[in-house]
C-alpha cells in the first residue's frame, strides 16, 4: 500500500469512498473543500482551477512526504480538481490516516496551509449567470 497518493483530476471530485486502511491506524481525517455559492459577497456559478501540473504534483507529494516523516503518519491521499467545479462540487479532498487523532488533525491543518502558499494551483470565479 502506498503511503502517499496525489491526484489532479478534471472537474469536480466524485464521492469519497473509504480507502484501504493501513495496519495500526486509529484515526482517519477526511477534509473536503466544497465550492461556496459566493466569492467576496458576489454570487458565482462555480470556480475554474488552473494548475501547473508537473510542479503541483511534485509540491503536493513533497508536502505529504514531509508530514508523513515528521508526524509519523500512516497514509496521506490528496485529490485536487482542475477545470470547472460548480457550486456545491468538491474541488479538494485530503485523507490522512495515523495512529492517533492529534497527528492527523495537525497534518490536515499544515497541509492545507502549505498547499495554499506553495502549490501552483489558481482559482477564478465564474460569475453567476
Amino acid at each position: 500500500m502506498m503511503t502517499v497518493s496525489v491526484q489532479i483530476s478534471d472537474g469536480p471530485l466524485g464521492a469519497y469512498t473509504t480507502e484501504q486502511r493501513p495496519p495500526g491506524f486509529g484515526a482517519a481525517v477526511v477534509f473536503e473543500g466544497i465550492v461556496r455559492p459566493t466569492q467576496h459577497g458576489e454570487p458565482i456559478d462555480g470556480l475554474h482551477y488552473e494548475t501547473y501540473e508537473p510542479m503541483a504534483q511534485r509540491q503536493m507529494h513533497a508536502i505529504a512526504d514531509d508530514l508523513v516523516q515528521r508526524l509519523g503518519l500512516l497514509r496521506i491521499s490528496v485529490e485536487h480538481s482542475r477545470g470547472f467545479v460548480p457550486v456545491g462540487g468538491c474541488s479538494f479532498r485530503l485523507v490522512i490516516m495515523s495512529a492517533h487523532r492529534r497527528e492527523a488533525i495537525d497534518a490536515m491543518d499544515e497541509f492545507i496551509d502549505r498547499l495554499k502558499r506553495d502549490v501552483p494551483i489558481w482559482k477564478r470565479a465564474a460569475p453567476a449567470t
